[in-house]
């Protein structure tokens, strides 16, 4: 699995339908790097990555949600998105696997690149 950003945005997302463990420790600190900005956390014992964006205002934070919504049904892979006005946070994680897994830092690749 590449490692850098641009690289992972070239990548498509693979259906994940259970069955595969998440990523461990090692792979997650590997992978963090090409994504700068999302930040590991884990919630209920689940890791995820997220991040958050600021713009100048509510409508412009909506374009940016409108942008990520496209590309997230375009990879079938679908964040988190809470809206705050002129903030965004976003939270990827596979749920399937209840953990992170490649597809979570391709789409947070594809969603940096969009900028």
């Amino acid at each position: 699995m590449p490692t850098d950003r641009k690289e992972l945005a070239a990548l498509k997302c693979v259906p994940c339908r259970g069955g595969v463990p998440p990523l461990g420790d090692l792979k997650i600190r590997e992978m963090l790097p090409a994504v700068p900005g999302w930040t590991r956390i884990k919630d209920e014992g689940i890791d995820k990555i997220r991040k958050e964006f600021k713009f100048k205002d509510f409508k412009a934070a909506m374009i940016f949600v409108n942008k990520v919504a496209d590309i997230a049904e375009e990879q079938g892979h679908h964040p988190n998105i809470l809206i705050d006005w002129n903030k965004v946070t976003l939270t990827l994680w596979t749920h399937a696997i209840k953990g992170l897994f490649d597809n979570d830092f391709i789409l947070a690749a594809k969603i940096d690149e969009m900028k």
